[in-house]
């Protein structure tokens, strides 16, 4: 069935398309500077009177008609006063006293000079401000101005259309009539406010008759009203003639002039009446002689929007103030559905399928049920004001009324909501539920990431909900690895008898669709030149008059096709904002569907990727410790666990300071200060936090911890590798002191070679001297201790040869009572310690504290211990023995008070020939025989040593059995 067409106009000049939409803007730009200029009148204008009609008589400026309760009334001004004088001036016309009016506000006073009677009287006139009725005039002047654009988009739009310079005029007209008033000063310019709103209402009506006559194109309209089209404009001339002539011959007759301008009002008000109910008869006429299905549907939606347009202002205003009523001020609101007339015109001349008048209508009706509803409660709340104060004269009732009225709209969204519901249930009965039920299945697609059930559940609702006889959606193909860079299949159809057609990458609506825009081969002009014809026959041929892209990142990835519903109606704005709204859906579902995939095999490589580099970090013998900026843990590794004795769970978010000791700590921060770019530290002593807070000895590197961020490289944390070197240390050690050893028991034979003949004559000397000797001869006691001295001598002797290499038999050693040695010690040191004024304080363990062990052996560790804190005292001082059994183990403190060992050098004054004292004052070997002959009896030492305090050794030994079932049977 052909389509209806527009007029157009034979093929121009573009000089003539310019000239015609340069004269539009013109007019536009004219009319809204003089509508604006009205409003700003209408706004400031405050006039002020006197309260006399004043009349040009041949006597003078006579009073003809004075208001009661007037000022003038009050000043005694009498009917058939002539005015002389105002002010002093002399007054010629009645111009003249409203210039003066014009130049005062309220409170001024003028000075009448009258005539009365041939008697000359001076009166003193109050102007008081003129009456006004309340007015909706300001919401009127905005239907007019929106009417006004509405006529000059669609005149831009198309300026060639013939229909569309009709449609201007009648928006002109709409705009003359609701924006231009009178405001009262009748200056030149109120003038032609005045004389623009008369003939506004004088062609309003014809033309808008005339317009529904013409629109669209009849060929019987234009055969039988083609002569009678120009009578319509003749009750409109005569009305403005009339109006002329009232204005300029009845101007001196007060109450003839006021009557006939307010009668020529009604008439104007009839007549529009009139022709608005001829034009919606005219409208409804039409569906007779119109057979086209879609003209059809245009016409019916224009009636309508006629209708509901001028309807409620003709029957509510219009009418009844033209029949002698006096409407109340609430009922000029019906005024503002006359914009859906010229709207509902301008969308079916610009649009011609006139798809959005039905969404236009619908939400028309929607706002229009909430105003009238909104004034039913404004006078429903002013009367109960009005009761409740018992005073319904009281002017302020108005302000409590409009205020709750305002507060009561604000809060009735859901009311509005709810009408606007349940208009939709109207227009689309039992398609509204799919419709809500669309929406919500739209917003759950992305919770379905298989595409191809995605897409048979779409096609499934959107068929039916809209009602269409055919549907796919068509996904873009793999193309060099993007889903996006090839042609598009379907994976999801309804309708097609056989297979769906591709739509290729390389289509002529490709542009288009990837800028997000609905491709309609139905219902819009522009398609033709847009696209390729032989394409659009082939896809209308198919079934398809409907793409809608689902765009992601400026590009379609798939695309829903469609065809028409089952009704043969197109789809209007809803729909395919409904379409487009569930395209958006679509088009995330597919793209998160695609990105999980991504995203999950990414998921897996990092996966495999974090627990490669867990495992290297795990996987290393040193100790690895990340923290950030803040010196805040964030990683710590399980070989740090084993050898330092804290837990990861119980490291990680805590501070250095909380887990290291602090003079590891200061270490650490003044190399990271001194050495921002990494350094390392060797040999340094840590406290580890295992059960037997055993000191271990660590290499620490510190580097910086950081990461791209621009050109520059910013520091986030810090790395630290933790080196245990304990073992290593102590197997190195023990290398070098087996060497050391070595050379002394070189040293030792030979010493033994020479020392122990003199030590053996000087021992047989001694002997053969006491086996004559008297016992009470006080020499016999010296030869006795010398006799005793010379045999620890040759201990001492064998003790270097035996140092190192440790005594394999175990005769040799036998129970040893630690107090005993450690006696006999002090009484060897005794002298030294007086004239060094070391002062000795033994506590000793009131039982004998017995070891097994080599006796002399014993006696040389704690000489050694002895002399150490001797020579650290060298002012004086205390030194302190102490011995006790704990469990079944002999423990020995060696304490003094001297000058303490630096905390570097402690990890090594074990080393043999290490020593802090001066040259000559020390060999290092002391402390190494100690701890040898320690180690050798199963024992442990212990040094714990403050700078200026003093130091403490600390030596535990085994118990010999005899001694620890003592000790148990004590215990028990």
């Amino acid at each position: 069935m052909p389509e209806p067409t527009l007029n157009t106009a034979t093929r121009e000049s573009p000089w003539t398309t310019w000239g015609r939409s340069l004269l539009a803007v013109a007019v536009i730009v004219g009319l809204t500077a003089l509508g604006i200029a009205n409003v700003a009148m209408y706004s400031r204008w405050h006039e002020v009177e006197d309260g006399v009609l004043w009349a040009a008589r041949s006597e003078g400026v006579t009073a003809i008609e004075i208001a009661p309760a007037s000022s003038a009334a009050r000043a005694g001004v009498q009917y058939g006063d002539v005015l002389l004088a105002v002010n002093g001036s002399p007054v010629q016309t009645p111009a003249d006293v409203v210039e003066y009016q014009h130049q005062a506000h309220e409170g001024t006073r003028l000075s009448y000079t009258l005539l009365r009677l041939g008697t000359r009287q001076a009166l003193e006139i109050s102007l008081t401000p003129a009456p006004r009725a309340a007015s909706m005039y300001f919401v009127l002047a905005a239907v007019g101005l929106f009417t006004l654009f509405v006529g000059a988009l669609v005149r831009l739009r198309r300026p060639r259309d013939q229909a569309t310079l009709h449609f201007f005029w009648v928006c002109v007209a709409f705009f003359g009539v609701f924006t231009f008033t009178v405001n009262g000063p009748f200056d030149r310019l109120d003038w032609i406010f005045y004389w623009a709103d008369a003939i506004a209402f004088a062609l309003l009506p014809p033309l808008l008759l005339h317009f529904t006559l013409a629109f669209p194109e009849r060929q019987r309209v234009g055969r039988t009203w083609g002569v009678l089209i120009p009578l319509m404009y003749v009750p409109g001339c005569l009305m403005a003639a009339a109006r002329i002539v009232a204005v300029t011959r009845a101007s001196s007759n007060g109450p003839l002039f006021s009557r006939t301008i307010d009668r020529l009002d009604r008439i104007e008000q009839l007549y529009l009446f009139l022709c608005a109910t001829a034009a919606v008869a005219v409208l409804f006429r039409a569906f007779r002689e119109i057979t086209s299905v879609t003209a059809r549907r245009q016409l019916r939606w224009i009636a309508w929007g006629t209708a509901l347009g001028a309807g409620p202002f003709a029957f509510g205003y219009a009418l009844p103030w033209a029949l002698g009523a006096d409407p109340p001020m609430a009922l000029q609101l019906t005024a503002i559905p006359l914009g859906l007339v010229p709207l509902t015109f301008a969308s079916a001349i610009v649009r011609y399928r006139l798809r959005d008048v039905e969404v236009i209508v619908k939400r028309g009706l929607a706002y229009a049920a909430f105003l009238a509803a909104t004034v039913a409660l404004y006078v429903a709340m002013l009367k109960l004001t009005g009761f409740v104060f018992a005073n319904d004269s009281d002017g302020h009732t108005w302000i409590i009324a409009l205020l709750a009225t305002i507060v009561v709209v604000l809060l009735a969204q859901p009311v509005k909501e709810a009408v606007q519901n349940a208009l939709d249930r109207v227009f689309y009965r039992d398609r509204y539920d799919y419709r809500r039920a669309l929406v919500a299945f739209a917003r759950d697609l992305n919770s379905d990431l298989d595409v191809v059930r995605l897409s048979q559940r779409l096609v499934a609702r959107i068929v039916e909900t809209l009602v269409v006889d055919r549907m796919a959606l068509m996904l873009g193909s793999s193309g060099n690895g993007d889903d996006r860079a090839g042609d598009f299949a379907s994976i999801g159809h309804y309708g097609f008898p056989g297979r769906v057609p591709p739509l290729s990458r390389q289509s002529s609506m490709m542009a288009r669709l990837d800028a997000g825009y609905t491709v309609a081969l139905v219902d819009d002009p522009t398609a033709a030149a847009r696209f390729e014809a032989e394409e659009i026959e082939f896809w209308r041929d198919s079934g398809i008059d409907y793409f809608v892209p689902c765009v992601f990142e400026g590009r379609a990835i798939a695309v829903l096709a469609l065809g028409r519903k089952e009704t043969d109606e197109p789809f209007n704005s809803e729909d395919l904002a409904l379409l487009t709204a569930v395209a958006a859906q679509v088009a995330t579902a597919i793209e998160n569907g695609r990105l999980y995939r991504e995203l999950h095999l990414k998921a897996e490589e990092l996966g495999r990727m974090r627990e490669f580099n867990e495992n290297i970090l795990e996987s290393l013998d040193d100790g690895l410790v990340v923290f950030d900026v803040s010196e805040r843990i964030v990683r710590w590794n399980r070989a740090l666990e084993e050898f330092y004795g804290v837990v990861r769970r119980d490291a990680v978010g805590r501070t250095l300071g909380d887990i290291f000791d602090v003079p590891f700590i200061e270490a650490l921060r003044a190399a990271r200060q001194e050495h921002p770019y990494g350094a390392t530290l060797y040999r340094v002593p840590l406290s580890a936090r295992k059960d037997d807070d055993s000191r271990i000895l660590v290499n620490a590197t510190v580097v910086p911890l950081q990461n791209p961020s621009g050109s520059d490289m910013a520091v986030s944390g810090t790395i630290l590798l933790i080196e245990d070197i304990t073992d290593r240390v102590r197997l190195e050690e023990q290398l070098q002191i087996s060497e050391k050893m070595a050379s002394i028991g070189l040293l030792a034979a030979g010493v033994a070679h020479e020392v122990n003949p003199p030590l053996t004559g000087i021992s047989s000397f001694t002997q053969m001297l006491l086996d004559g000797a008297d016992p009470r001869d006080p020499k016999t006691a010296l030869l006795e201790k010398i006799e005793k001295q010379t045999f620890r001598a040759a201990k001492i002797v064998n003790g270097l040869l035996n140092l190192s290499r440790p005594a394999p038999a175990t005769n040799e050693r036998i129970d040893v009572d630690l107090n005993a040695v450690i006696t006999d010690v002090f009484s060897l040191l005794e002298h030294q310690f007086e004239v060094g004024k070391i002062k000795a304080r033994r506590e000793l363990a009131p039982t004998a504290v017995t070891v097994v062990g080599i006796e002399h052996q014993l006696q040389q560790v704690f000489l050694n211990l002895f002399l150490n804190a001797r020579d650290a005292m060298p002012r004086g001082g205390w030194l302190t023995v102490t011995t006790r059994i704990d469990g079944d183990r002999a423990v020995v403190e060696i304490s003094d008070t001297g000058s303490g060992i630096p905390p570097e050098q402690l990890a090594r004054i074990y080393d043999p020939f290490f020593t802090t004292k001066a040259i000559g004052r020390g060999t290092g070997l002391g402390l190494s025989i100690t701890y040898g002959i320690v180690r050798e009896h199963d024992g442990a030492i212990r040094c714990d040593s403050a700078i200026g305090q003093g130091t403490r050794f600390t030596l535990t030994l085994p118990l010999a059995p005899a001694q620890e079932q003592r000790t148990s049977g004590v215990r028990l």
